[in-house]
């Protein structure tokens, strides 16, 4: 009962780490336009996502347009849009095995080994939606960081790192612990019953012996 609110407390941390990274996704602002050097006006802004770019001008309103061709990507972008949508299936499946392994769902019926397998699983994938949104954010962040001390592309080329990284990287943080607190719940359960089986295991053996030593 006591491990209870840890096992929901990482559910939830589950669930807006999945929320975290649908929007992470979904949000244009993965490279963002760099204003430095002598460009102090401000006549455009631009974003730059995994699905559209978006530019505003002055005194326009924002105008977002999806990537036309799939094959004129680069690669960096076709591998960050695959493995962010494999991120969000994982999630999605860590988060529905948690859900339906509480309480108030009794979908894996009074199996408490099963129980247990199955929330360690869905912590382990937490952890590892986790790890797989940190590669496409941090190989974006590097190729941004690199591009913009690279002495030949214009400052006008120049991009900085945009709020969908940040919430990338923090998305990853809440599902790093909300999968390392399923996964201690799924290990004390363990613990805890091993220890009940070998107490009963050792009360049977001891029964007998002391039945004899009683009757002698």
């Amino acid at each position: 009962m006591a491990l209870y609110p840890l096992q929901i407390a990482g559910l939830v941390l589950g669930f807006f780490g999945t929320v975290g990274t649908i929007a992470t996704t979904l949000l244009p602002q993965w490279r963002v336009s760099a204003f430095i050097g002598s460009n102090i006006v401000i006549f455009e802004r631009i974003w730059e996502g995994l699905w559209m770019n978006c530019i505003q001008q002055v005194h326009v309103r924002w105008q977002c347009k999806y990537y036309g061709s799939l094959l004129a990507l680069p690669p960096a972008l076709e591998a960050s849009r695959a493995l962010m949508c494999v991120a969000i299936a994982v999630s999605l499946i860590a988060l529905l095995v948690g859900i339906f392994n509480t309480k108030q769902i009794q979908c894996t019926g009074s199996n408490e080994r099963v129980k247990s397998y199955l929330l360690g699983t869905s912590g382990v994938l937490f952890i590892l939606t986790a790890i797989i949104i940190l590669i496409p954010v941090c190989w974006t962040a590097s190729l941004i960081i690199k591009d913009f001390y690279n002495p030949a592309i214009h400052v006008g080329q120049k991009r900085e790192l945009g709020a969908a990284l940040f919430l990338g990287w923090a998305t990853s943080a809440v599902l790093l612990i909300g999968g390392i607190l399923l996964c201690n719940v799924c290990f004390c359960k363990r613990r805890m019953k091993r220890h009940r089986y070998s107490s009963t295991e050792y009360r049977e053996q001891y029964k007998p012996q002391h039945q004899k030593m009683m009757g002698s």
